[in-house]
């Protein structure tokens, strides 16, 4: 029986290797004539995406680019002038102009490429939701290891971007102070007072104070003497206040006439008068130096004496009169003869000698 079912077995027809290639070539045939307008329609898609994607990229950047371009050449138009000398300089609103362009092109790329490449990815039926949770996981990593470098990054945007300081400005940044001479969008360089230059990250700035945005306070302290006419002294100091702010390069530099505000205090010997001139930004100490060197000519012109008094000069010392019990010693018990303490230290007399014995004298028993 087991012969017979074996060669019942050999017995049955098989088809060919050529039949069976051929067969496999007509199914493959049949499928890709089915599929080749799939294809050929996906592909033409991505080759658009592509297209347009790196179209687009290149317009925008370009029309940035020439936004800055033009943003500088006005700059520098204005720079040297009198409204120039009331906006910021050149050099700041270049480099400031340059960190926000690199800051839009960067991320119209991103966006730009981003979706492009999503867009593409949906063209070939990839599923996307595991690539982007994997993505968003990827991206809480990275920031969670990089959040200081994240930190300064996005400090630095948002400082360029509100315009909070720029280059030539006179800063507090609370862990530095000086010139502003770089902006980056992660660290910003500082000159300080002494020459050093301080690198300062973004992130860790907390507070910053401007000294050079707005208006700045020259204040000038004049000291007279007590006995000084303060009407006549307040008419001096007013009017050469307003020579001062007649003549260039003054004229630019103070922005309100220069006010006498009255007495800053009141000693026995002095007084001291305060004077206030509203001034340009970064302009006060300037101002304030050529303001006392006017003052002062004009009080010396006018007979106006300025600081307290001099000392009087010191009087020759008086030899003081001599005391003649200045040299009598203190009573002393000594001095008493009588006294037991003189007697105690009277010497004891000396027991006298024995007379000598004459020679061939015999002595008695």
């Amino acid at each position: 029986m087991f012969w017979s079912a074996a060669l019942a077995a050999d017995s049955t027809p098989r088809p060919s290797s050529l039949d069976e290639a051929q067969r496999t070539a007509n199914d493959a045939a049949g499928w890709v004539e089915e599929n080749w307008s799939v294809w050929l329609s996906n592909g033409l898609r991505i080759i658009l995406i592509i297209v347009i994607a790196v179209a687009a990229r290149s317009l925008i950047r370009r029309a940035i680019t020439k936004l800055i371009a033009r943003m500088n050449r006005t700059a520098q138009g204005i720079d040297g002038t009198a409204l120039g000398s009331l906006l910021v300089n050149a050099e700041r609103r270049r480099q400031r102009s340059e960190a926000i362009g690199s800051v839009l092109r960067s991320v119209a790329s991103f966006l730009i490429m981003g979706t492009a490449s999503l867009t593409v990815l949906s063209v070939l039926k990839i599923n996307l939701a595991p690539l982007l949770a994997s993505a968003g996981v990827a991206g809480v990593a990275i920031g969670f290891g990089a959040r200081n470098l994240v930190t300064d990054f996005l400090s630095g945007v948002f400082m360029i971007l509100e315009d909070q300081y720029g280059v030539g400005d006179e800063v507090d940044a609370g862990v530095a102070t000086g010139t502003v001479i770089e902006v980056g969008l992660r660290v910003t360089k500082l000159r300080g007072a002494n020459g050093a230059i301080w690198y300062v990250r973004n992130g860790e700035v907390k507070r910053i104070g401007n000294l050079s945005q707005g208006w700045a306070m020259a204040e000038v302290d004049v000291t007279l003497r007590y006995d000084e006419d303060l009407d006549r002294a307040r008419a001096v100091i007013a009017t050469a206040g307003e020579e001062m702010a007649k003549e260039a390069p003054w004229t630019e530099r103070i922005w309100a006439p220069v006010e006498v505000m009255g007495l800053d205090s009141v000693t026995l010997d002095s007084v001291v008068v305060r004077v206030q001139a509203k001034t340009m930004p970064g302009c006060a100490a300037g101002v304030e130096r050529e303001l006392r060197w006017r003052i002062k000519q004009a009080l010396d012109a006018q007979g106006i004496r300025m600081g307290a008094p001099l000392p009087a000069a010191p009087q020759e010392e008086l030899t003081p009169l001599t005391d003649a019990s200045a040299n009598v010693a203190a009573p002393s018990a000594l001095n008493n003869p009588a006294s037991p303490q003189a007697q105690a230290t009277t010497p004891i007399p000396a027991v006298p000698a024995p007379a000598p014995v004459p020679p061939g004298a015999t002595l008695g028993k």
